[in-house]
């Protein structure tokens, strides 16, 4: 009989109706004719319909790609197929066509020729694919091929079997070529799974760690610029939106709500004042306003709207996920029955099994493409928030800006964009989780009817209390936040003062300090992890006490409900479903409430007001004023004519660098307009340093000439600090320049100007950080008439009468005020405000030259620069070398724990483990009994003794785990409490040079982060992980307990396990770190952004400042990709492995069936539908682990740093030393570190009591390594130093330190009281410190204070003029009452008038001390007893200053000539003064 393959579809219905009974039968099967029909054709009508993708390549050019091994495997194997299936074709024509055929007998039927035509097409196809796959740009391996293998192994399993069973074969012939087609497709299937990677990409696998240059390239739609390009469309038009709706609120002009915000400003200060009712009431109101005051509800929708087709796909994955899992439980049902109904036939039972695979399998797959979608999602986000606020940031106009300090801001790019990347990973689970527990109770309420609400009563219950736990632990985190924050700023403080604390021996007072907020903090950190441990608790019983009630209150309804398996592992399985949503929604709450305040800050800042770009249009008068307080300039009108050099001076505080501001547009304008013709470069007071080369620090984004370039470093005297630096030019800039001098950073922030040659030149005060003579050179080679820039418009702010006479015009400011404009002679004559500012003045700058020709780093000795932060390659190499210390770290921070606590912990959790086991072994027990008395009533004392044991044992695991957790948290704060103090009290010993070689971000980041590793992420994750660890070791011991076949099984599953977490955690580490390396510098560069932002604007470089920030979030986005797929690639692996042991569980369960009890069945495979999750955590867990316990390592390394000499040693002098004060050195010879030279030659000399000595020298003469030898900060190479005939190397340095006083150059204070800042060990009365305030002419300052000595001192004394932190400083002194003063001169700007109070001051309270001087202007010193001149660390000259005047040929007398110092008369006078 002869039919066409489409009759032979229809046959197939008769086929299965003459077969009608073959499920009925114990070995069933297909007709053959579907096996030969709908199994062939399915998989290749996939390949089919996939093909024409792939054929798309061939259309394009393609990439070059080498013939791989694999890839000519394939094509191979391909090959081979085609010729099956020619030869079945050309076997089948033989047959029917051929010589030997015989004419009258039936030919074959027409599917024996279509197949084989199919297949040789297809595998023509298939041959085709594989070359696209190859063509294609970067591609490893082929989703659809490998979906068509799969397909097409699995529909001819079916063929194969009814091959087998023939008890004869009748066709040898397609016999054969059938099973070697079947295992060529095997070896193709195999093949397709492996991927082709070229071989460049597994050398870098293989050899060496991961560096940024090995991550892909960006796609076109994932990079910064298109997703903040498409958020920023559509973040416009919401804004509109929300504007219009704020308008419609208000109904009002916008301007007048900005006056009353501004009104409500002022009001809170007297706010303070009132009592506390109308405090609140005030601040609810101010709140309000404060809301109402900017368009809000706009970010959310911006967010949803942009990324809507992520969002509607990651959606549709989660439901099919949430819906296949509950087809688990019934299959679960299924199963029992199964085991139950001996009558059953076996291959149900199979059936089953393959199927509890299969929804496992599709499960994790809609899992994990949901997990990625939302991660990529998340990212997203982020990205668009963070590039959003740095644009706005370069745009955002001043007032906004003072709403917000330069570190909110910062924060709202990296924690606030951060929350919202975490909650975008959630999301869908607002609408997910009540779908899970509604669908729960549904399938409960089947299985156990109403009695369901029992065990649903005792969750909601939980709920409220998890809520309050939750709360109260919130409450706790801020409290401990504050602390956090207190200590870090000690700690800045510290860091920042450190040599202060050194001279002063002031460091126990501030680890003291320290210490006591650490314990208050670790003090709230143990209330919080005593009340996380009742959570837990409350989380561990939740599962017994819930499957309790309901079972209880199941059997106890009715004598008819029996609790039988099916009933009973069912709901345990749906319980165990139920968990998790229960559990996430107060998280998800809470993260919710946190993002909304996110939510609100973002909105705030993104909406605020811009920059009116229109400010300078172009007229001649201008007024201009901040929203909130008085103008600070009144009816400016001034017209420079091109080309011409302005000076504009004034008394501190009278609106110069307004001036500059108002210029620059930076500032809001009431009337009035200005008019620039031409580009702006501009010089701001503070340089402004980059971090990034000197050379591109000037260049700034120019390109570069030569010749240009190498005259304007010339010009702004940077080529002999050039020769200083180690890579010249090329050197990399610290952040904030930290490795270069004040002088220096000013004279690169002109170059940097000089260099961009613009039209107009704002140069506020750029002179005055440098020393006069580097001033003086700078103003005639570069801003005065003969510098580089005399043929441009010029606008110089200075303190420095000495530049006046040359300029064209002088402008005189006073409060704010045009009060003269006119030249130098001209102003002098008209006898104004400016000649009195120059009678003032005038004498004392005379004289205020500096002694040498050129200024060069005096901050620090040469060699002893702190180098700029480490490339990432070098925190690389440290962190692969710590690799190997894993397992040290690991026992190091349990030691600090206390070995007690850590056994303790881990015996009560493993009891728990034993008690769940225990409990869930007692219900498989107790199922059994609906066997026993089936029929029969169930007696009423066996049910109450079921119940009572299996809720003692749920009981029990609580308690168990409660104690567990309550030891570990106690273990972790005192292994906190260790490791700190450690630190502290290391870094405090540590010598000065280990500080100036280290940025102290370095160090700051080991408090802050590394500590809080320690304190919050590493207890967590350490018992996390022994939970996870005790959970799957419980769970296969279960698996064995029913089915011991089982253990054979673990063996090879442990190997894949441990390989692929290997692989995993060594790749993740990487990642890991690459995206912190990465992560830094985005808000470092954001930080600098927000910090240079006039700078920026005013050179009109805001583009290429956005341009860079999207490649930095660009490189950050390169490493965070590939972690987010090699995390889908561990999870799609694990969750696999959990589907195996699921799968080996039913399976071995069916095989067994005749001697399982169903309850144990029922036990087993409900445990095992449990591991898959676990397995996946328990990997996170180590890889989190491994992560963080690295902190360990990076604290221990500061913890052990050499330290210097010992504090205190048992040679103490007695205690009024030194009495007289008299100082000798012999032969002193000192260097930084070993291998450097000398830096001291053999110093000899007696300085007697109460004489007054000058030191002066050119820069790097030895000036300040002299004093810094007095204090020990270096010690002495060979010599020795006396005091009052003591050698100072034998005693503790704390003894030395505290004997000697100096008056550092920099006026440090530290945040804290004024009267901490004095006298920190609180040894001295309140009179005292009046008495000394008195003396340093601050006491009427203190006196107006509202809090007096307990006035609250800002960070680094910013509430302070400068002038105001040298009194102090000076009133520290006096407060020491010590023989011995050093007083190192400063060099920085302090008006003159406080050094004429500093100066007679120390003339009259000192003049019973030994006093010496390091002067950098001659004029201070002209009256000491005597002066040493040094010179390369010998001592040139030593004696009175009217001999060395005389001298001619002296040093001393060229110094002096170069300061304009003449003959031996200022001298003299000094000297009869002293007399």
């Amino acid at each position: 009989m002869q039919f066409c393959p489409f009759t032979d579809v229809f046959l197939t219905h008769v086929c299965v109706c003459q077969n009608a009974s073959y499920l009925q039968r114990s070995d069933p099967d297909l007709p053959i004719c579907v096996e030969r029909t709908v199994l062939v054709w399915l998989p290749l009508a996939f390949l089919w319909l996939c093909a024409p993708w792939h054929f798309a390549t061939l259309c394009r050019k393609p990439a070059k790609a080498p013939l791989s091994k694999l890839y000519i495997c394939k094509q191979v194997v391909a090959g081979l197929l085609l010729l099956t299936a020619i030869a079945e074709l050309a076997l089948t024509l033989g047959e029917d066509y051929g010589p030997s055929s015989d004419s009258t007998a039936q030919k074959h039927p027409a599917v024996l020729y279509t197949n084989p035509v199919l297949f040789a097409v297809s595998w023509m196809v298939v041959m085709l694919c594989q070359e696209c796959v190859r063509r294609r740009p970067r591609c490893v391996d082929s989703g659809s091929l490998f979906v068509f293998w799969l397909l097409q192994v699995l529909c001819a399993v079916f063929q194969f079997q009814t091959l087998l069973r023939d008890e004869e074969i009748t066709d040898l012939p397609r016999f054969c070529l059938f099973y070697i087609s079947y295992g060529l497709q095997l070896i193709a299937l195999v093949l397709s799974a492996i991927a082709d990677v070229s071989p460049e990409v597994k050398r870098i696998s293989q050899t060496r760690p991961l560096v940024q240059e090995d991550m892909w390239d960006l796609n076109e739609k994932d990079s910064t610029q298109t997703i903040c390009q498409e958020f920023e469309d559509i973040m416009t038009k919401e804004l509109k939106k929300a504007h219009s709706r704020l308008q419609k609120k208000q109904n009002k002009p916008k301007t007048k709500t900005d006056h009353q915000n501004g009104l409500a400003k002022g009001v809170s200060q007297d706010v303070l004042v009132m009592e506390e009712m109308g405090k609140k009431k005030e601040k609810k109101k101010k709140k309000k306003d404060s809301e109402s005051n900017y368009p809000n509800s706009w970010l959310v929708p911006t967010i949803a709207k942009t990324f809507k087709g992520v969002l509607l796909e990651s959606a549709l994955f989660k439901l099919i996920q949430d819906l296949l899992s509950f087809a688990s439980p019934q299959l679960l049902k299924l199963m029992i029955s199964f085991t139950q109904d001996t009558t059953s036939h076996a291959w149900t039972g199979y059936l089953y099994a393959v199927l509890l695979l299969v929804v496992a399998f599709l499960q994790s797959v809609f899992l994990q493409q949901y997990f990625q979608r939302c991660f990529i999602l998340g990212m997203k986000v982020r990205t668009a928030l963070m590039a959003a606020v740095y644009k706005k940031a370069l745009v955002v106009s001043n007032d906004s800006r003072k709403e917000s300090t330069a570190g909110e801001i910062v924060n709202l790019m990296s924690a606030d964009a951060q929350r919202f990347n975490d909650v975008t990973n959630f999301i869908h689970l607002l609408w997910s989780c009540p779908l899970q527990i509604i669908l729960a109770i549904a399938f409960l309420w089947i299985e156990l009817g109403p009695s369901v609400l029992a065990g649903l009563l005792t969750m909601v219950l939980l709920v409220p209390i998890n809520g309050w736990l939750a709360t109260k632990s919130r409450g706790f985190q801020v409290e401990n936040m504050k602390f956090k924050d207190k200590r870090m700023k000690i700690v800045n403080d510290i860091l920042n003062g450190i040599k202060v604390l050194k001279y002063y021996a002031w460091e126990s007072s501030f680890e003291a300090q320290v210490q006591e907020i650490r314990e208050k903090e670790l003090k709230v950190m143990r209330k919080f992890a005593y009340l996380s441990s009742v959570s837990t608790f409350i989380f561990s019983c939740a599962p017994a006490i819930v499957s309790l009630a309901t079972f209880a209150v199941f059997v106890s309804v009715s004598p008819d409900n029996i609790l039988d398996a099916e009933k009973a592992f069912t709901s345990i399985s749906l319980f165990n479903i139920l968990r998790f949503p229960l559990a996430m929604l107060p998280q998800l709450i809470s993260t919710m409430v946190q993002t909304t305040v996110s939510k609100k800050r973002l909105e705030k800042f993104l909406s605020g007001d811009d920059l009116d770009t229109m400010a300078v249009t172009r007229d001649d008068s201008h007024s201009k004023k901040s929203l909130n307080t008085e103008p600070v300039l009144k009816n400016i009108s001034l017209d420079i004519k091109p080309g011409r050099l302005v000076a504009v001076v004034g008394a501190v505080g009278s609106g110069k660098t307004s001036l500059i501001s108002a210029l620059l547009g930076e500032l809001h304008s009431l009337k009035g307009r200005i008019n620039i013709k031409g580009s702006v470069a501009y010089v701001p007071q503070q340089a402004w340093i980059q971090n990034t080369t000197l050379k591109d620090n000037i260049l700034f984004g120019s390109n570069l000439y030569e010749e240009r370039y190498l005259s304007v470093v010339d010009a702004c005297a940077l080529g002999p600090d050039l020769d200083l630096l180690p890579g010249r030019d090329h050197t990399e800039i610290g952040e904030k320049g930290i490795n270069l001098s004040g002088g220096q950073k000013q004279r690169v922030s002109l170059a940097r100007a000089v260099y961009s040659s613009a039209d107009v030149y704002l140069l506020d005060d750029p002179l005055s950080a440098v020393d006069s003579h580097v001033g003086k050179h700078l103003f005639e080679r570069v801003i005065g008439p003969k510098g580089l820039l005399k043929d441009k418009t010029r606008i110089l702010v200075t303190h420095g009468i000495g530049f006046l006479p040359y300029v064209d015009e002088i402008v005189v400011l006073v409060n704010g005020v045009v009060s003269e404009v006119g030249s130098y002679d001209g102003l002098r004559a008209s006898k104004g405000a400016f000649s009195e500012f120059l009678e003032t003045y005038g004498k004392e700058e005379s004289n205020n030259a500096d002694e040498s020709d050129y200024e060069q780093i005096d901050t620090l000795p040469e060699g002893m620069e702190p180098q700029a932060d480490d490339s990432p390659e070098d925190i690389v190499s440290s962190t692969l070398k710590r690799e190997n210390s894993l397992r040290h770290m690991y026992l190091q921070y349990l030691r600090s724990m206390g070995w007690c606590f850590v056994t303790w912990s881990f015996l009560f959790y493993f009891i728990q483990n034993v008690a769940v086991i225990g409990q869930n072994l007692w219900l498989s027990d107790w199922t059994e009994d609906s066997v026993k008395y089936f029929n029969t009533t169930y007696p009423t004392h066996i049910r109450d003794m079921r119940i009572g044991v299996f809720g003692a044992l749920g009981l029990a695991q609580g308690f168990l785990v409660f104690f567990g957790t309550i030891l570990l948290a106690d273990g972790s704060i005192s292994a906190s409490r260790t490791l700190h103090t450690n630190l502290l009290s290391n870094i405090l010993k540590v010598p000065m040079v280990f500080f100036d070689t280290t940025p102290s971000g370095r160090i700051v980041n080991r408090f802050a982060k590394d500590i809080f590793t320690v304190d919050e992420m590493i207890p967590m994750s350490f018992r996390s992980w022994i939970l996870c660890l005790l959970g799957v070791l419980g769970t296969l011991f279960i698996i064995c307990l029913a089915t011991p076949i089982f253990t054979a099984v673990i063996v090879p599953m442990a190997i894949v396990y441990y390989f692929v977490q290997r692989f995993y955690v060594a790749t993740s580490r990487q990642l890991r770190r690459l995206d912190s390396v990465s992560r830094s510098p985005i808000y470092s560069h954001f930080g600098e952004t927000v910090s240079g932002l006039s700078v920026i604007r005013a050179y009109g470089h805001q583009k290429r400042f956005l341009k860079q920030n999207e490649d930095t979030i660009d490189q950050n986005l390169k490493s965070v990709y590939p972690w987010i797929v090699s995390n889908r690639w561990l999870a799609m692996r694990l969750e696999s492995l959990g589907n195996l042991v699921v799968f080996f569980a039913a399976l071995f369960a069916v095989i067994s069936r005749d001697s399982l009890k169903s309850g144990l069945v029922g036990l087993s495979i409900s445990y095992a539908l449990n591991v898959t999750q676990t397995l996946n955590w328990l990997v996170r867990m180590t890889s989190e682990l491994e992560t963080n316990i690295v902190a360990v390592e990076r604290v221990r390394e500061y913890a052990e740093i050499e330290n210097e000499a010992p504090w205190i040693t048992s040679n103490r002098p007695p205690d009024d030393w030194p009495t007289a004060g008299n100082i000798g050195f012999d032969n002193y010879k000192v260097r930084y570190r070993p291998e450097l030279e000398l830096i001291l030659h053999g110093i000899t000399c007696d300085i007697a009591s109460t004489e007054k000595i000058g030191i002066v020298g050119r820069t790097g003469a030895g000036k300040s390594s002299l004093t810094n030898c007095l204090f020990r900060i270096i010690e002495a190479s060979e010599g020795r130093i006396l005091i009052d005939g003591i050698d100072i190397s034998t005693l503790g340095l704390h003894d030395l330190r505290s004997r000697l006083t100096i008056i550092p150059q920099d006026p440090v204070l530290f945040s804290g009281t004024l009267r901490m800042n004095l006298d920190p060990f609180e040894k001295s009365s309140d009179e005292e410190i009046w008495s000394v305030l008195e003396l340093a002419h601050l006491k009427d300052y203190v006196r107006g204070l509202p809090a007096g000595l307990q006035h609250e001192v800002s960070e680094g004394g910013e509430n302070l003029s400068v002038g105001q932190r040298q009194l102090l400083c000076l009133a520290r002194a006096l407060l020491r009452k010590s023989r011995i003063l050093i007083l190192d001169e400063a060099t920085a700007a302090v008006d003159l008038e406080t050094d004429d109070l500093i100066q007679n001051t120390i003339r009259t309270e000192f003049s019973h001390c030994t006093v010496l001087t390091i002067a950098h202007r001659l004029n201070t010193i002209l009256d000491s007893s005597r002066v040493m001149v040094l010179d390369s660390g010998k001592i040139v000259e030593f004696d009175s200053p009217s001999v060395l005047l005389n001298n001619q040929q002296g040093h001393f007398y060229s110094m002096a000539k170069d300061a304009g110092i003449r003959g031996g008369t200022k001298a003299a006078a000094g000297e009869e003064e002293h007399g």
